[in-house]
């Protein structure tokens, strides 16, 4: 038996202890997902008390069949698109620690963050789960509901705009 299997087993007895486990074990994932999407921190933090508090919401009707993170994502992947609807234009979030300070990192942050923002939501999806969160082609098409060669697909083009938007950012 997997260890979310039990996890949620307890989770929907009322086990605190092992809702605890189970947000400690996914939130630093589904943040870098949200943050990913949303460059603000706290916006993106919100969102991730959102999806866990969805999630639990949902407990009593969840059927574990496989990987509980893949719920996780579609939950964060559709409260940030509801973001987008309802906020088009946000603040940039700060991209360093304390201290860091080299301008052509942040540079390079924020050319890849506007071409990002420029690729269709389909295409910025794929590449935000494959490059970003390490997500494998099949994981991607289980999250998104789609077929592993419309991943494909949606990973070539997006790489491919990706590569002209760059490039076009880096003759500015």
């Amino acid at each position: 038996m997997d260890k979310d299997f039990l996890l949620i087993r307890q989770m929907k007895s009322g086990d605190e202890t092992a809702m605890d486990k189970f947000v400690r074990k996914y939130y630093p994932v589904i943040f870098r997902y949200c943050q990913y999407h949303i460059s603000d921190r706290a916006y993106a933090e919100d969102l991730v008390q959102d999806t866990f508090e969805r999630f639990f919401r949902s407990l009593p009707g969840y059927r574990h069949s496989g990987k509980a993170l893949n719920y996780l994502y579609v939950i964060a992947g559709n409260l940030c698109r509801d973001f987008y609807r309802k906020m088009p234009v946000f603040a940039m979030a700060e991209f360093l620690e304390a201290g860091e300070n080299p301008t052509d990192k942040i540079e390079g942050k924020i050319d890849l963050e506007r071409a990002l923002n420029c690729l269709h939501p389909e295409m910025r999806e794929v590449i935000i789960l494959h490059y970003f969160q390490e997500l494998k082609l099949r994981e991607i098409a289980d999250i998104l509901g789609v077929g592993l060669p419309l991943v494909k697909y949606r990973i070539k083009r997006a790489k491919e705009q990706l590569g002209t938007l760059l490039h076009k950012e880096g003759e500015h």
